[in-house]
């Protein structure tokens, strides 16, 4: 073992730096370290004056990480993360709890099924989704990462990373689909729609290049999965994107006569700029990984035949 002496900062300093990295703000690294506000600002200005680096930059209220900032928080998650791996397990583990804004469809029928694979690749890791459709403001603190939509042209950047790609068309119940003579009498039966998304069959008839139908008739739900479940019950027949409706095609609950298409749109995973963390991370490798699981849909995805 080499007796060379290390040349190091204060411990201290260099956890209340990498908290608060973590974090983006003095207030929740504190909370996290059960220090005071002040506490951690002496510790990074004194991280600081010793390197003689700036690693923080703009006003109190908003401070951000400069790029030199940015390397060490990097460097020191790395490195807290393996001294966290080879600490003696006699003491249990705390848990990690990652915060997850996600849109409340998306969440309830794609995110939350699937869950449980990831828990086993990652016992120490918990997940608390909320549902919100707001744009995404990490400077509240309330949570440490968003799943949202956006066209996949748009996606870029290190904290932006595009998992799910999104295609729709028209879906309904096997029982519906049964009464009809040929695929084209689908679009005499009752329509389905959400508030939340009321561009969902105009935008699919754009795609196809149907002419629009105009005024939205039919019936309209507040939300989403109120839609889905009338679609399988046989009330009429709802736009489905495929994240929302692939279990159920698999499954028969739900048809798909008409195939789906490619919307150019992508579910992404966002974290707040410049703030490394171990368990974000890792839910968006998963997130990646369950991406590829759900293979995209062929374009001719249709119901099974009619028998006789």
């Amino acid at each position: 073992m080499t007796s060379r002496r290390r040349h190091l900062p204060s411990f201290s300093a260099m956890r209340a730096f990498e908290a608060f990295a973590r974090h983006g703000r003095m207030s929740l690294a504190a909370d996290e370290l059960c220090v005071t506000h002040g506490a951690v600002s002496r510790q990074v200005r004194a991280l600081q004056d010793w390197l003689d680096v700036a690693l923080v930059e703009g006003p109190k209220t908003d401070l951000r990480l400069t790029p030199a900032g940015q390397r060490l928080a990097e460097v020191l998650a790395r490195a807290f993360d393996d001294i966290e791996a080879g600490l003696p397990q006699g003491r249990r583990e705390e848990q990690a709890v990652l915060r997850v804004s996600c849109l409340g469809t998306f969440a309830m029928r794609w995110l939350i099924p699937r869950l449980p694979r990831f828990y086993r690749l990652h016992p120490g890791i918990a997940v608390e989704v909320s549902e919100s459709h707001a744009p995404v403001d990490f400077r509240t603190g309330e949570y440490d990462a968003a799943i949202r939509m956006q066209a996949e042209s748009e996606v870029s950047g290190p904290d932006v990373t595009a998992f799910l790609a999104e295609y729709q068309g028209p879906v309904l119940a096997p029982t519906l689909w049964s009464g009809i003579a040929e695929p084209e009498a689908l679009h005499t039966l009752p329509r389905l729609h959400t508030r939340t998304y009321p561009a969902g069959w105009p935008e699919w008839e754009a795609r196809v290049g149907r002419p629009p139908t105009g005024a939205m008739t039919g019936t309209v739900f507040d939300h989403t999965f109120y839609m889905l479940a009338a679609a399988s019950a046989g009330l009429g027949v709802a736009i489905g994107g495929w994240s929302l409706v692939q279990d159920d095609l698999a499954d028969g609950q739900l048809l798909a006569p008409l195939g789906l298409v490619d919307t150019g749109l992508a579910y992404i995973f966002i974290t707040p700029p410049g703030r490394p963390d171990r368990a974000a991370g890792a839910f968006r490798d998963w997130l990646v990984e369950e991406g590829r699981r759900a293979a995209a849909p062929p374009p001719e995805i249709t119901a099974p035949a009619r028998p006789g």
